[in-house]
């Protein structure tokens, strides 16, 4: 469990230079926005693209990928009727407010975990190659969507595709991988520089949207569905996941404890960045990736001390 710690440890120190940078101000009032935007337009796409083209496809398109995806389907389903149907919520912050139930940490969290607690990293690439490739970018289109001020045509929602970077690298870099072709290491170099801001920019932009805040303030008006979200990520989605994946395709031992773990890791912090790019949910969205990335090390511990 001293890995698992380890991995927050290095999560939370970033998030710990960024509330500092932003407390004394030393990037100026905007800081926080245009790290969200570097991170968004720029940097994100090439870390998109970089990890899914050297994704061995054949080797994730099994049960663990089955797995990643009824689990965050299901979890994604229940929430949106609950707050559309139940919450009354806007769908743009409903979407927000799903992404923050069903969308695993599998990059910078789910990578290292998936080393030092799994024993190999393979064991996080069915969910990150889902979420990425095709997760993510339909929520992303969804956002798109019901945030535009006219009505989406087929046409138009192609032209989405297009215009969202984020959704464009995560389709070169399956594109890249499908194909086998070998990207000149001369181009994949500043692609390479570029993605690896995207990760620090994203947690230096989180830490510096809690200067001056603190989680689930009655006067946010939104504790009831940050606590769900929270709720549904760390202890519905990974519920779903063991279901599936012991009853429904047979999984045990090593494997099973694997898909769980992978399932119960937090929230993705780029559900923050999304949130500020579209400009809705963004208090959920904060206050779901910052407990549930405390929360989880306590869930992972016992979802261990259960399987293991």
């Amino acid at each position: 469990m001293v890995d698992v710690l380890a991995g927050f440890f290095v999560v939370w120190s970033i998030i710990l230079v960024g509330m500092f940078v932003g407390r004394r101000k030393l990037l100026g009032d905007n800081a926080r926005s245009v790290l969200s935007a570097l991170t968004f337009f720029v940097a994100s796409p090439a870390l998109l693209f970089e990890t899914l083209s050297k994704a061995k496809l054949q080797d994730v398109f099994a049960a663990p990928l089955l797995v990643a995806a009824v689990g965050a389907v299901a979890t994604a389903t229940l929430y949106l009727l609950i707050s559309r149907l139940l919450l009354k919520r806007k769908m743009p912050e409903t979407l927000i407010g799903t992404m923050s139930a069903s969308l695993a940490n599998s990059a910078n969290l789910g990578i290292p975990i998936a080393v030092f607690v799994l024993g190999d990293a393979n064991y996080v690439a069915p969910l990150l190659i889902f979420q990425l490739a095709f997760f993510t970018p339909v929520l992303l289109m969804a956002l798109d969507a019901t945030t535009s001020s006219h009505r989406t045509t087929p046409l138009g929602f192609l032209l989405l595709i297009v215009r969202n970077p984020m959704i464009v690298g995560s389709g070169l870099g399956l594109l890249v991988a499908g194909t086998g072709w070998q990207v000149p290491a001369l181009v994949m170099q500043p692609i390479h520089l570029i993605g690896g801001a995207a990760i620090p920019a994203m947690l230096i932009a989180f830490g510096m949207s809690l200067n001056g805040s603190r989680p689930l303030q009655a006067s946010e008006e939104r504790r009831l569905d940050t606590l769900l979200a929270s709720g549904f990520k760390l202890l519905i989605h990974p519920l779903l996941a063991y279901l599936f994946a012991r009853f429904a395709l047979g999984l045990e031992d090593h494997a099973l404890f694997a898909a769980v773990v992978t399932s119960a890791l937090p929230t993705a912090q780029n559900v923050f960045v999304a949130a500020s790019r579209y400009r809705t949910g963004i208090t959920v969205a904060k206050d779901t990736v910052l407990i549930t990335t405390v929360v989880a090390v306590p869930v992972l511990i016992a979802v261990a001390f259960l399987l293991k």
